[in-house]
């Protein structure tokens, strides 16, 4: 899996993702995330555009981020989920916990 981030100057993170977000991929994805969630990211976007799957333990590195930035105010948003990925977080109910925007321009509204 291939993890792109861009920070900007007010505090907001944007995470470009890439490939089977699994197993084998979860680990790196979710030691990127805590660092984010260390340094108190107030506004974290993650790019799902070009994820092609997820399975139980991507969706828990995200519950995972979800959790640290609540304790701290943060606020998270996922765009450009595909329609099977989309059909993940339906099945697991997590559509009905997270932000999930259907492009980043809607992401950034939800953000203000």
């Amino acid at each position: 899996m291939k993890i792109q981030i861009q920070k900007n100057d007010s505090g907001m993170e944007h995470i470009g993702l890439e490939g089977e977000l699994d197993f084998h991929s979860a680990s790196d994805l979710r030691s990127e995330l805590a660092k984010a969630a260390e340094r108190g990211a107030a506004k974290i976007l993650i790019d799902l555009q070009k994820v092609n799957y997820v399975d139980s333990s991507g969706l828990a590195v995200f519950v995972e981020l979800f959790q640290k930035m609540n304790r701290y105010g943060g606020k998270l948003v996922l765009f450009n989920l595909t329609p099977s990925v989309r059909g993940v977080f339906e099945i697991s109910k997590l559509d009905s916990i997270f932000q999930l925007a259907a492009d980043e321009k809607e992401a950034l509204s939800r953000l203000s």
